[in-house]
Formats: C-alpha cells, sequence, structure tokens
C-alpha cells in the first residue's frame, strides 16, 4: 500500500513546483519513491496472474515514470509532475499500446486501461474491429463488472465522422474516439489500506476483455 507521507510529498510537489525546494526536499522524493516501487513489487504478480502477456518478473523500475518533466516544448515550465506515474506495459519501457496506467495524485488518483492516441493505421483497425465485431465490443463494455468498474473516456473523439463512416452509425460515439481508455476512479484513502492490492487485480480482471479486444485489433 502507499504511505501517507507519500502523498503529502506529492501534495507538497504541487505547492512547490521548484528546483530548489526538490533539492531540499530530495530524501522526502526518494523515501516516496521506495514506497511507490515497493507498491509496485506487490501489483506485478497481481496483474501477470491476469495477463499472461505481462511478464511477472517485470522489475518496478521499468514501470515508474520519471518525476521530472520535459519542458522543452510546453508552455508549462514546471519541472516536476505533481503524480506519480506507473505503467504496466507488455512491451517493457515502449508504453505505446494497449496496456495499463495507475495515476497516484492526491484527489485525482485512478487506472487507466486500454489505448492513448494511437497512429492513424492502428486507429483505423480499431474502428474496423469495432464496426466489424460490434456484439463483441458492446459484450465487454455493457458487461456488468466492467461498468461497474469503469467509465470508457470521451474526452480524445472527433467532431464529426471518421472517414468511411456514416454520421448515423449505430456505433459513431465509439468511432469517433481517438483514444481507447477505460478509467477507474481511485480514492486516496484506498491506497493506505492494504486491501488496495486486491481492488486492483479485480479492476485488473474485469477490464482484461477491453485489452485483449484492443490487442487483437492491433495485430490484425
Amino acid at each position: 500500500m502507499i504511505k501517507s507521507e507519500t502523498l503529502a510529498f506529492i501534495k507538497d510537489v504541487a505547492q512547490n513546483n521548484n528546483r530548489e525546494w526538490f533539492a531540499e526536499n530530495k530524501g522526502r522524493y526518494e523515501t516516496a519513491k521506495t514506497n511507490v516501487l515497493a507498491f509496485i513489487d506487490q501489483l506485478i504478480p497481481k496483474l501477470a496472474a491476469v495477463d499472461p502477456e505481462f511478464p511477472i518478473d517485470t522489475p518496478a523500475k521499468k514501470c515508474l515514470l520519471r518525476i521530472y518533466r520535459d519542458v522543452r516544448f510546453s508552455k508549462n515550465k514546471d519541472p516536476y509532475k505533481n503524480n506519480f506515474g506507473i505503467s504496466f506495459s507488455i512491451n517493457g519501457s515502449n508504453i505505446h499500446g494497449p496496456g495499463y496506467y495507475l495515476h497516484i495524485q492526491p484527489g485525482e488518483c485512478f487506472l487507466g486501461a486500454g489505448f492513448w492516441m494511437p497512429e492513424a493505421p492502428v486507429l483505423k483497425s480499431i474502428r474496423e474491429e469495432i464496426d466489424y465485431n460490434t456484439s463483441e465490443f458492446l459484450s465487454i463494455i455493457d458487461n456488468k463488472s466492467f461498468k461497474n468498474t469503469f467509465t470508457l473516456s470521451q474526452e480524445d473523439t472527433l467532431k464529426n465522422a471518421p472517414k468511411g463512416y456514416d454520421t448515423d452509425h449505430p456505433q459513431i460515439e465509439f468511432l469517433k474516439l481517438k483514444s481507447f481508455i477505460a478509467v477507474c476512479p481511485l480514492r486516496d484513502d484506498e491506497f493506505l489500506k492494504p486491501g488496495i492490492v486486491d481492488k486492483l487485480k479485480t479492476a485488473f480482471e474485469n477490464v482484461y476483455p477491453f485489452i485483449l479486444f484492443l490487442r487483437n485489433a492491433v495485430a490484425q
């Protein structure tokens, strides 16, 4: 589980996002990072038991994203992220593909699963799979266990129907998506209890059919 001190550190980063403060609190960062890595070590075998393509020998440090921001092309020049991001990818450090992402940020914690901003040819394949196998796709996202845990994000979407599809297509709301992400919100206090590990394993189980659908789509 995550310690309250780790959440407090992340909150403090958001309020003191500068190099001087971070240098003075480097010890707190290292302690928080160690806590998160230990938490990842708990989750890896749980996910591997659900998803056979996820290697059980994945090092925790390969999953933890850097806290340092790349500000070269950003108007926001804050040097640090105000969260711990954890990516569980079957491709090691390559996170571009169907996978799982855990976001730890006070007040905004969530588990995400799916494919974020696939390239045009891959996006075309996913849309075709939804079009050709609509009943399978709907059976996944309408399944009670999925709906009780996840919501399909509608944030990245086209204004108009994608090329090749009519505006009155029965699944146009899904075909207009540019990202296919299922989101499970999590409360901060859940991370402070041992039960969070089993809760996340159940969430992995509930979203795995969605991940599998996306993998099959992009493997065509």
